[in-house]
This record gives structure tokens, sequence and C-alpha cells, in this order.
């Protein structure tokens, strides 16, 4: 497995296809790709535009503020750095475990974010390019073409989401940017009217949660993209139990190569420094990691839903471990590479996540009152999580005053950084012939995008333009096709 972007040897004889801004994404990023005078694919870039500077804006700040400023950098999956922030500063002041509560609390907070967050996702982003095709009239495929052809099925997603968020303000007093994680454990229990509120609608979540599985599959069975649009062999990586079950909250470290083998298994995330490293190119803002044996060449990897369903043995509940059965065997045992069943995945893990909170609503210690710890001081915390997007690794090291002097945070879409340039890659090399544009034909390239579900503004911090123009530019320089985007997302000839 080797790097399949190349540098322009002669970049003034290729031609240039740029999609700014990628659309149906959280955040702001483009896409570049050089095609030579054969009108082959020479070069495909993902490039994020944005500059995240949340590791030096929470610097000078006493540790105890960073669970709540982290979340900050999204309004989508704020829980993921709340709670990746909470188990690093916990580290901090030696609370290396916390109360039966307070923990079973986090992970409840954490299930209701991994639901709201996949079901936004599959229904108001995805959704469309799987009911409607990839390159149907963009003023049908969007939500509104959802709500008006598929009510039942817009309505069930944002009921879902719903749920998910109720789940949220219950533990944490907001549905984006509560708090809820100290130092060591929680600031407030659950009583028992919250439980019961919320363990009324538990059983119905997941009835709808099933039917959105087998909607999915059914729609990636009939589609005839699915089992070749976006496949390369990569790594794996993600978290994982000791008995190899998925585990979103907690775990040690496990990567796969390619073919299923082991290349690190069960180990301490505080360390993972020793296995993963990030190298830096010029024309992103986003870092590009990789397993440290392998090198930067082949230690590329995926994480997310995919890499989670690949990695792990089980899965702890009775329906989705059925589903995630069903999803291996159509890989005849093995691991799965196909990009959009990425979006599978997603929705067993949506599942999985619905019979976990109606699970943890019924553990008599989720009404618990005894809600924090704390132990030794210590200078350096790493916190790490699976968040809906992947593998999420927050690292600080404080000073005597209890002050931030270093923030390193490795987001999921950063890990799948490299991932998603192979995709943009091998989809434009299939799918773009050089002479005519399409907004349908551009659309396939965001698709392969979207399947990851990137967050570029985790990855970043904002700053970025809207307007899109795609030029198909000849190797004399000469302009020979042009598609501009409006603000209200309508395409038209310039």
């Amino acid at each position: 497995m080797t790097h399949l972007l190349e540098t322009a040897a002669h970049p003034s004889a290729l031609r240039r296809v740029a999609i700014e801004p990628l659309t149906r994404v959280e955040g702001h990023g483009k896409v570049t790709i050089l095609l030579d005078e054969q009108n082959r694919v020479h070069q495909a870039r993902l490039h994020i535009v944005e500059f995240r500077g949340f590791e030096k804006f929470i610097q000078g700040r006493p540790y105890w503020e960073v669970p709540v400023l982290v979340q900050r950098l999204c309004g989508i999956c704020p829980v993921s750095h709340h709670l990746a922030a909470g188990k690093a500063v916990d580290m901090l002041v030696g609370a290396l475990t916390l109360t039966p509560t307070a923990e079973k609390l986090r992970r409840l907070m954490h299930l209701g974010q991994i639901l709201q967050s996949h079901a936004l996702h599959f229904f108001h982003l995805a959704s469309p390019d799987l009911l409607f095709g990839f390159d149907s009239d963009p003023d049908r495929r969007n939500i509104f073409g959802v709500i008006g052809e598929h009510p039942d099925l817009a309505v069930r997603g944002v009921k879902l989401r719903k749920f998910g968020q109720e789940v949220i303000r219950h533990i944490a007093g907001k549905r984006i940017h509560g708090t809820a994680c100290v130092p060591g454990g929680m600031n407030k229990a659950l009583t028992a009217g919250e439980r019961d509120e919320l363990r009324r609608e538990t059983a119905q979540v997941v009835r709808w949660s099933q039917d959105a599985v087998r909607t999915c599959r059914d729609l990636l069975e009939a589609s005839a993209h699915a089992p070749t649009f976006g496949v390369f062999p990569s790594n794996f990586l993600s978290l994982i139990r000791k008995d190899g079950a998925l585990d979103f909250y907690d775990g040690g470290l496990r990567a796969r190569d390619a073919r299923g083998g082991l290349i690190f298994d069960h180990v301490d995330y505080t360390h993972y420094n020793r296995y993963l490293r990030e190298e830096v190119k010029s024309w992103s803002y986003m870092k590009f990691p990789f397993i440290i044996s392998l090198g930067d060449e082949d230690g590329w990897y995926r994480v997310g839903p995919l890499a989670r369903l690949n990695n792990c043995d089980l899965l702890d509940t009775v329906f989705a471990e059925h589903e995630r059965q069903l999803f291996r065997q159509a890989a005849n045992g093995g691991m799965q590479h196909a990009t959009l069943t990425y979006h599978w995945a997603r929705l067993i893990e949506m599942l999985h996540a619905a019979e976990g909170i109606e699970r943890l609503l019924d553990d008599p210690d989720i009404t618990g009152t005894d809600l924090v710890v704390k132990g030794e001081r210590a200078l350096e915390g790493v916190g790490v999580i699976e968040a809906p997007r992947g593998t999420l690794i927050h690292h600080y090291e404080v000073d005597e005053n209890d002050v931030v002097v270093r923030a390193h945070l490795m987001v999921s879409t950063t890990h799948n950084n490299q991932a998603m340039n192979e995709a943009v890659r091998n989809v434009a090399a299939r799918y773009l012939d050089g002479n005519r544009l399409t907004e349908g034909l551009l659309n396939h390239i965001e698709v392969a995008l979207r399947a990851f579900d990137p967050c570029l503004s985790c990855a970043t911090h904002a700053l970025g333009r809207m307007p899109l123009r795609v030029e198909l530019v000849d190797a004399e320089g000469r302009v020979i096709d042009r598609i501009v985007k409006g603000a209200d997302g309508t395409f038209w000839p310039e």
C-alpha cells in the first residue's frame, strides 16, 4: 500500500479541476484534481482551508476550564471533545478510576452523542445521494427532497436525533455545549424522573434504529455503485475493549492491516505517541497521521464506524451484533474496504448506541449520587474516546500552577486525512473524463468524502469562503468548461 497522491512533475502541462466548497459536510474544504493530456488523473488532493488554533487558545488557561473550552471546536460533536478532555483532566487530578455512577453517566451521554450525530449524518446529509442517485437533480437531491418524497424517513431521522440530544440535555444541562464533566467525575446526578422520561422512548428508538439499518442495507444492495465505489485497501485504528468488543468510551488501541492482521493490540492509549506520528504537508492545514512502525508511506489508516466494525470482535448488544455479523458476512468474513459501507457501519453503531442507552437507563447506578473522586496530582493527562467520526485524542501538560502549557489534539477527521485523499483520487480516476464537467459528476467526489462524515472545523479552525467556481483548463491554459454555484445552491454555466 503506497501513497496514490503524486506531486506534479510538470504542473504547467496539466489541467486543474477545483471543487470549492465541499457541500453537506461540517466545515470548509476544497478538492483539486490535475489531469494530464490523456485526461488521466495525475493528482487529487483534499485541501482543508481552515486553520485551527485551539491548541494555542488553551495554553495559559487553568486545566479545569479545558473540558468546557474545547467544546467550542464544534457544534456537532461538542460532547466528544468534552469527554476526551474530561478523561485527560481526570489523569491530572489522579482520578484513574471513576465512581460507577460517574462513568456510566459519561457513557450514557456519549451514546446520546453517537446516536444524534449518526442520525444527523445519514438522514440529513447522506441519504439524498443514496435515495435519488449521485447525479440526480440537485434541487431534489437534498433534505427537502427527502422530506417531500420520503416523509416517514425524514421524520424518523429528526426524532432519532432529538432523542439523542435529549439524553445529552438531561445529563449536561443543554443539548449543545452543556457542562457535565468535572475533574474526577460529573457535576450533576440524573434524577429518577429524568431517567423515566428517557426510558419511555427507548423501545421505539431501538425499533427505528433497526429499521434505519435495514433501509441503508437495502439502498446499498440496490446501488450499482456500492461494490466498487471508492474501494481501496487501508489499515484501520480504533479503541477496543479487553474482550475484543467495540467500546466507544474506553479501552486499548488496536490497529489492523488491510487483510485483518494485527499491527498492534490493546495498547495503552496514554502511550499513543509511541505508535502514531503526524506528518505536515504544505497544501493543507490538516496533518497526516501514520503508524510509526509502517512509516508515512504505508502507515496511514482509517478510523470511524468502518474501522471500528472491521476491528472489533463483537458488539455487546443483541440486535447490533446480529447486524455486525451480516456486515462481516458481506465481506466473506474479511475486511470491508468499500467507502460507502461507512454508512452501513454507522447505522449499526447507531442501533448499538440505542440499545446501550436502553441498558444504561435500567442500571440502578445511573441515578446514584456519588459522582467525584480524586487522587495524586499529575502534570500530564491523555484522554481518548471513540467519537462518532473516529478515534479522538486529547493530550495536555500543565505546570505547578495548574496552567496548561501544552495541548495536542488528534481528531477523528485528521486520522482519516490520507484516506479521504485516497478516496478522492480513486473516484476521480474512475468517473472524471476531463472533457466536460457536470454537477452530478463532481458530486461523485463529494459523495466519497461525505461517507467519512468529516468534521473539518474539528480538524482546523474556521477561515474560508463559501462561493464555488469550478474550471476545467487545458494544457495551454485555456478554460474549456466552467460551472458556478450560487449562494442558494443553484448551478449555472459561466
